[in-house]
C-alpha cells in the first residue's frame, strides 16, 4: 500500500507541474481540445493507456 501511496503521489506531482508552471498556456491548449473530434481523443486515451500498461508491465519484471 505505501507503494501504491508513493506512485500516486508522482502521479499527482507530474501532472500537477504544468498547471502551476504555464497556467496560462494549459487554458489554450484545453480550448484546442474542445475542437478536436471525440475519435481523435479517444485514439489518444487509448494510446496512453497501452503505454502504462507497458511501462507497468516492463517495471514488475
Amino acid at each position: 500500500m505505501r507503494y501504491f501511496l508513493c506512485v500516486l503521489g508522482m502521479v499527482f506531482v507530474i501532472e500537477g507541474l504544468p498547471y502551476f508552471t504555464f497556467p496560462d498556456k494549459i487554458k489554450s491548449y484545453q480550448l484546442k481540445l474542445t475542437e478536436l473530434p471525440d475519435t481523435t481523443l479517444r485514439i489518444m486515451g487509448a494510446a496512453a493507456v497501452a503505454v502504462g500498461i507497458l511501462l507497468i508491465y516492463f517495471g514488475r519484471s
